[in-house]
């Protein structure tokens, strides 16, 4: 009887198939690098949106009304955004042809250095104009960085896993997305702690000189990575594809755009918890610093603990119905999220913040590494996971510089926010009610069958 291609097994695969797959060792080496080089690139770029809700507004987006320097400021937290499709084509491609480990190691490099650079720059009241102009240019070459950075990980960790539990390893390279935002928050919990002054002279450069340190650390671990046997095995075979965006779109243009509407809900909802709701925390609700960062670290661990629990589960039922409980639970849990934020007890807002993203976050973003892996054949699969998500990620990215508009629209009432998120939730739900059950293609095929063709 011919094997159920949905159905995942450890005794047998479907004749004719030789997926590459890496020896144990060899596979908890690209785990560990895919947790720590993804946790501390991450960290990079998660500590600008909390710069932003914190300190920029006073050093760099200088506004007599504090919601226009907000603003502003989610405004540029934004561009890095827009700039992402664009290194997810630039360095996708690259990892097509040249492999995926020599890519990574140009994203941590280039991500490491643009946020270290960050910590460096003068203020506003140094050089005026130029000193926002100057951020903003780091914060493009963030999303540069950025735009290839999570593709590759992911697939990365799922060219060297077992096809039986695929969805349980590559949920390790979201993890260590989660792991970068508990960093970054606890950094800027612990410089909170400084007194005014030191803080706001010196204080908020240290998370980002920091991160000097981390490319040291990252590239160490990544260099000790072999490549992926999938790739390897198509160069020996001289199947690398000499131009992966061009194919990527003429062989699979549903895939991609169910690429595109898979990310935006969880980009939406991740920005909102993460680094909205710590302005509105201490700015709306007039509350401590330490209420929201709190609050963010206590949904990141606990996020950080579900992803191999999720991971595991899709290789079980399949990514699909975690793609579409997730997005459901979001919409529905939108209104409920501000209700318990806006009693202003600490408490309540950490509860509403882990089962936002316990249950709405956490199943979507587990599931993800395989899913955008399985959804495009190898030669063309890093250029297809990085461009479609990345341009999903753009078009949520802004989340926090609509909802800070929204809640101004609103007169302070945060009802719009969640009618903004269950749209978000409702473009996504799209995606996965369009795209198919992914679970068990063999990560060696150098075409799989595109959405919609014959």
């Amino acid at each position: 009887m011919a094997e159920d291609p949905t159905t995942p097994t450890t005794t047998s695969r479907p004749a004719g198939t030789a997926e590459a797959t890496a020896p144990d060792g060899e596979l908890r080496r690209v785990i560990s690098a895919s947790i720590v080089g993804t946790a501390l690139e991450w960290y990079d770029y998660f500590i600008y949106g909390t710069a932003v809700a914190l300190v920029f507004n006073d050093h760099f987006f200088v506004q007599d009304d504090a919601t226009t320097g907000a603003l502003i400021g989610f405004a540029t937290f934004g561009v890095g955004f827009l700039f992402r499709p664009l290194g997810g084509f630039l360095f996708g491609s690259i990892g097509d042809r040249l492999g995926r480990r020599v890519t990574l190691v140009m994203t941590t490099l280039i991500m490491g250095l643009s946020t270290g650079i960050i910590g460096l720059l003068p203020t506003y009241d140094s050089i005026g104009i130029a000193a926002p102009a100057l951020l903003v240019l780091m914060r493009i070459c963030q999303g540069l960085g950025a735009g290839a950075e999570f593709g590759g990980a992911s697939t990365l960790l799922s060219e060297h896993a077992p096809r039986e539990r695929r969805g349980y390893y590559a949920s390790f390279a979201q993890m260590g997305v989660q792991i970068g935002l508990v960093l970054g928050t606890v950094a800027f919990l612990f410089v909170e702690l400084l007194p005014d002054r030191q803080m706001e002279t010196w204080g908020w450069r240290i998370p980002f000189l920091f991160s000097f340190v981390l490319i040291a650390v990252s590239l160490y671990v990544r260099l000790r990575v072999a490549e992926s046997p999938v790739f390897e095995r198509m160069r020996r075979q001289e199947k690398v594809v000499r131009v992966p965006a061009r194919e990527t779109l003429t062989r699979y243009p549903r895939n991609f755009l169910v690429g595109i509407g898979a990310h935006v809900c969880d980009t939406s909802l991740v920005y909102i918890c993460a680094t909205f709701s710590v302005s509105y925390v201490t700015d709306e609700l007039d509350l401590e610093k330490w209420v929201a960062l709190t609050g963010v670290i206590g949904f990141g661990l606990v996020v950080i603990a579900l992803q191999p629990v999720y991971g595991a589960l899709s290789d079980r039922v399949g990514r699909r119905p975690l793609n579409l409980f997730s997005v459901v639970f979001t919409g529905l849990f939108a209104y409920p999220l501000f209700l318990l934020m806006d009693t202003g007890v600490p408490v309540l807002i950490w509860v509403a913040l882990i089962v936002m993203t316990g249950l709405g976050l956490a199943p979507m973003i587990a599931v993800q590494p395989a899913f955008y892996a399985e959804l495009f054949g190898a030669r063309v699969r890093y250029t297809g996971f990085a461009a479609s998500r990345e341009t999903g990620a753009a078009i949520g990215g802004f989340s926090p510089f609509i909802a800070t508009w929204l809640l101004d629209v609103g007169d302070g009432s945060p009802w719009l926010i969640a009618l903004y998120l269950a749209l978000t939730a409702a473009v996504s739900l799209v995606a996965f009610l369009y795209s198919r059950e992914t679970r068990g293609v063999d990560m060696a095929d150098a075409e799989l069958p595109a959405i919609g063709g014959r």
